[in-house]
């Protein structure tokens, strides 16, 4: 499409980073993106995944460095969990945190179960606490 048609629709709708009803009451994001009736593609969840998914890890990283010397699966379960409650929640997990520090693997899992995090998603929880305890995925 030309640049100057693409232009024009952006000066007409407007930017906007955050949802928001539109003069008809549609949830509506970006440059006039109708939600409640187009929604998104499977490929722009992907993208946004993954874009996610790294400010996740880059925040984990910048506030626990210790993350880096932990195994892969490791990192990623704990990228998945503050990706899923973010980094301030994440940072209460104290003891957690603690025994990452001393290697205590299974002390670690331990304090992922005993939360408030864990009842309320559940079997994330029993598997993330398992990588962290095995260092390794499931089977």
């Amino acid at each position: 499409m030309r640049s100057q048609f693409v232009e024009q629709v952006k000066r007409h709708e407007g930017l906007r980073l955050k949802p928001y009803k539109d003069t008809v009451g549609k949830l509506t994001i970006g440059y006039g993106r109708n939600l409640d009736d187009v929604g998104i593609s499977k490929d722009e969840a992907e993208m946004m995944l993954l874009h996610d998914l790294a400010i996740a890890r880059d925040e984990l990283i910048r506030r626990y460095p210790i993350v880096l010397e932990l195994n892969k699966p490791r990192q990623e379960a704990l990228i998945n969990m503050c990706f899923n409650m973010g980094i301030a929640r994440l940072s209460k997990f104290r003891k957690m945190w603690e025994a990452i520090a001393r290697n205590d693997f299974n002390w670690a899992a331990d304090e992922m179960l005993d939360s408030l995090w864990a009842d309320q998603v559940g079997k994330r929880a029993e598997e993330l606490s398992d990588i962290m305890a095995t260092g390794e995925y499931p089977s």
